[in-house]
C-alpha cells in the first residue's frame, strides 16, 4: 500500500470517528503536554521578558523559540519576507494546515522592574508593556502540545507556527501575508495578554502610519534667524494642521503623533526635524484616506515654513476580520480551562497593582471568563491582515492583574511574574485545544470558511497597505539627520 494512500485511509478513519471522542482525547493529550512542560515554557518567556527587545531587533528573542521548536522536531524557515527575525516552524504533512502566531518584540520608552510600584528600570530602553514575550512562548507551548498529539495520535495535518517580529508598529505579519506564506494554510489560531480572560469576536482599528521628516536650513537663531529655516518650524506646522482636521474627520478616527527629533539646541535653527503619525480607523479605506490628507497637511507645512518634506510609511493594518464559527469554538473550550486563580502572594501583589489603577475590577474576576459578545476593539494589530487571507480566531487571557491597561508599567510588573505565567498556559491550552478540534472535525472549519467568503465577499483582493516597500528594519532605530 502507498504513503498517500495510507495517509489518505488514515484521514478518513479519523474523521469518520465520532467528533467529540477523537477531540475530548485530544483535548486531554495537549493539555496533559502543556502542563508537563509549564515550568519550560514560563522560563523561555521570563528570559524574553528580560531581554526585551524592540522591533526587527528581537534576534536572542527568536532565537529562544526557535530552539524550542528544534529540539521538537520542527523544521525551521528562518529569515522570512525579508524579516532576519521571522521564521516559520512547520512539522506534520498535508492538509489541514493549522497555523499559529506567535509575537516577541518589547515595546521602547517604557520600562518597569517585577515590582508592584512604578520602578524603572533606566539602563533598559524597552519593556514588554504588551505581554509579547508571554504570547511568543505560550504559542510555541501551543503548537509542541498539538505536534505531540499529531504524532502520537497518528492524525494526519501540519501544524505550523509563524514567528512574527515587529508587532508594535512594524507589521511583520503584513510582509508575510503580502509574501504569501499563509496561502496554503486552512485556519490561524492567535492571543494576546490581558488583564481578563475572553474569547469574543473583536474588530480592531486599520491602521496607517508614516515618518514625516523635515530639513530646512541652519543658522544662528539670534544672530542670524533670517539665514534659517527651522524643520521644527514645519513638523510644528504640520501637527498644528492635522490638529486642525480633527474637528472634520469621522468621530470613531484616531490621530497620534511623537516628534521623534526636534534639534538639539535652542540657539541652533534645526536643520532637521521628524514626526511620527498613527491614523487609524474601523475602516480601512477611510483610514487610508484620512492619511492622505495629514500627507497633504505636511506638505502645506512645507511650504508655508520655506522647508522641505519627504515622509516614510511606515505600517498600513487592516482592521480584523472576525469568524463566529472559530470564536465560539474558541469561547467553549476557554471556559473549559477556565482562569487564573492567585495564591496567597500573587493576591498581594494584585492587590498593590491596583491600589495604582483607576480601573478595579474584582480580583476575582481573573479567575473568570467573560461572556461571549462582540467587542469593538480599540487598538490595531498586523493580525488583521493574516484574518482578511485565511480564517482566524484569537483569545485574551489575564495574564496581568484585572483593570490593567495594555502598554503600562503595571503590565510589564504583572507579565515579569507568575501572574503573567498563569495566563500564558491558560492560552496555550485554549489554542491547543481548539488546534485539536480544528484537525478532527472536518464540519468546524468547513463553516469556518464559508464564513470567512462570505464576510470578504466573491470580489475581494488583498492588497496591502504598505505597497511594495520592504520591511521598515530600521524604524526603532534613532531618528537623524543632516
Amino acid at each position: 500500500m502507498s504513503t498517500r494512500f495510507t495517509t489518505a485511509l488514515l484521514s478518513t478513519v479519523v474523521l469518520a470517528l465520532p467528533v467529540h471522542v477523537t477531540a475530548q482525547t485530544g483535548h486531554e493529550s495537549v493539555i496533559a503536554h502543556v502542563e508537563a512542560h509549564a515550568d519550560t515554557y514560563s522560563t523561555v518567556a521570563q528570559q524574553i521578558w528580560d531581554l526585551a527587545e524592540v522591533g526587527y531587533q528581537e534576534v536572542e528573542s527568536s532565537a529562544l523559540l526557535q530552539e524550542q521548536l528544534v529540539s521538537a522536531g520542527f523544521e525551521i524557515e528562518a529569515g522570512v519576507a525579508g524579516m532576519p527575525t521571522g521564521f516559520v516552524a512547520s512539522w506534520g504533512e498535508g492538509t489541514p494546515v493549522i497555523g499559529v502566531l506567535a509575537e516577541f518584540d518589547a515595546l521602547p520608552g517604557i520600562t518597569q522592574s517585577r515590582s508592584p510600584y512604578p520602578d524603572p528600570v533606566f539602563s533598559m530602553r524597552a519593556g514588554h508593556a504588551c505581554g509579547h514575550h508571554l504570547f511568543g512562548a505560550g504559542s510555541v507551548a501551543a503548537a509542541l502540545a498539538v505536534k505531540d498529539w499529531l504524532a502520537s495520535s497518528g492524525t494526519p495535518g501540519t501544524i505550523r507556527l509563524y514567528g512574527t517580529p515587529a508587532e508594535e508598529g512594524g507589521a511583520g505579519k503584513v510582509y508575510m501575508v503580502r509574501g504569501g506564506l499563509f496561502a496554503d494554510v486552512d485556519a490561524v489560531l492567535h492571543w494576546h495578554p490581558s488583564s481578563a480572560n475572553d474569547a469574543s469576536p473583536s474588530t480592531s482599528l486599520a491602521n496607517k502610519s508614516a515618518k514625516f521628516r523635515f530639513r530646512g536650513i541652519s543658522a544662528h537663531a539670534a544672530g542670524a534667524p533670517e539665514q534659517g529655516r527651522s524643520a521644527l518650524d514645519g513638523v510644528e506646522a504640520m501637527n498644528h494642521m492635522v490638529n486642525l482636521m480633527r474637528e472634520h474627520v469621522p468621530q470613531e478616527t484616531r490621530i497620534h503623533y511623537v516628534i521623534t527629533a526636534g534639534g538639539s539646541a535652542p540657539n541652533v535653527v534645526p536643520n532637521f526635524a521628524e514626526v511620527y503619525y498613527y491614523v487609524r480607523n474601523p475602516d480601512v479605506e477611510a483610514a487610508r484616506s484620512i492619511f492622505d490628507r495629514v500627507v497633504l497637511a505636511a506638505e502645506g507645512a512645507a511650504l508655508g515654513t520655506g522647508t522641505e518634506m519627504e515622509f516614510e510609511v511606515i505600517h498600513g493594518l487592516y482592521a480584523m476580520l472576525v469568524n463566529d464559527a472559530l470564536q465560539r469554538r474558541a469561547q467553549t473550550n476557554l471556559e473549559k480551562v477556565g482562569g487564573v486563580t492567585y495564591d496567597d502572594e500573587e493576591r498581594a501583589f494584585a492587590e498593590q497593582i491596583q491600589a495604582t489603577l483607576n480601573n478595579r475590577p474584582p480580583i476575582e474576576s481573573a479567575a473568570g471568563v467573560l461572556r461571549y459578545a462582540p467587542r469593538q476593539g480599540g487598538g490595531s494589530t498586523d493580525v488583521a491582515d493574516v484574518s482578511w487571507v485565511v480564517p482566524t480566531v484569537g483569545i485574551g487571557t489575564a495574564t496581568w492583574v484585572p483593570g490593567t491597561p495594555a502598554h503600562s508599567w503595571q503590565a510589564i510588573a504583572a507579565g515579569g511574574t507568575s501572574i503573567g505565567n498563569k495566563g500564558m498556559i491558560v492560552a496555550a491550552k485554549t489554542l491547543a485545544m481548539t488546534a485539536v478540534d480544528l484537525f478532527t472535525d472536518a464540519e468546524l472549519l468547513k463553516a469556518a470558511k464559508a464564513e470567512y467568503r462570505e464576510r470578504v465577499g466573491p470580489d475581494f483582493r488583498y492588497v496591502s497597505l504598505v505597497g511594495d516597500r520592504d520591511p521598515p528594519l530600521d524604524y526603532r532605530k534613532p531618528a537623524g539627520g543632516s
